[in-house]
């Protein structure tokens, strides 16, 4: 079956959608506080919240809003997230996964 036609649940896109936004706000939330010097969200809710798949929301944060964008630290462990949520949804959407013996 060629790419274009294996089948990509809509509730999957609407998990990243939502995911994404929610992850938007956490990072604007984040930079917000960065900047007037209050409470800071914990960097590991950040990459949880990315590998949950809101990374998408997370690189339009990172550029539009200039944050967690120099520590380096932080990028791989963000990335790292982006390729272990690339996998498993990969993995789960392949025909191969859901083959059976018939």
């Amino acid at each position: 079956m060629p790419a274009s036609q294996i089948p990509f649940p809509v509730w999957v896109a609407a998990l990243y959608l939502i995911t994404s936004v929610v992850c938007f706000i956490v990072y604007a939330v984040d930079k917000s506080a960065a900047v007037a010097g209050r409470w800071r969200v914990p960097e590991r809710t950040l990459i949880l919240l990315g590998l949950a798949g809101g990374w998408p929301g997370a690189i339009l944060a990172q550029q539009t809003l200039r944050h967690k964008t120099k520590k380096a630290s932080f990028r791989r462990a963000f990335w790292g997230s982006v390729v272990l949520n690339v996998v498993v949804v990969a993995t789960l959407s392949s025909p191969l996964f859901h083959h059976s013996a018939a």
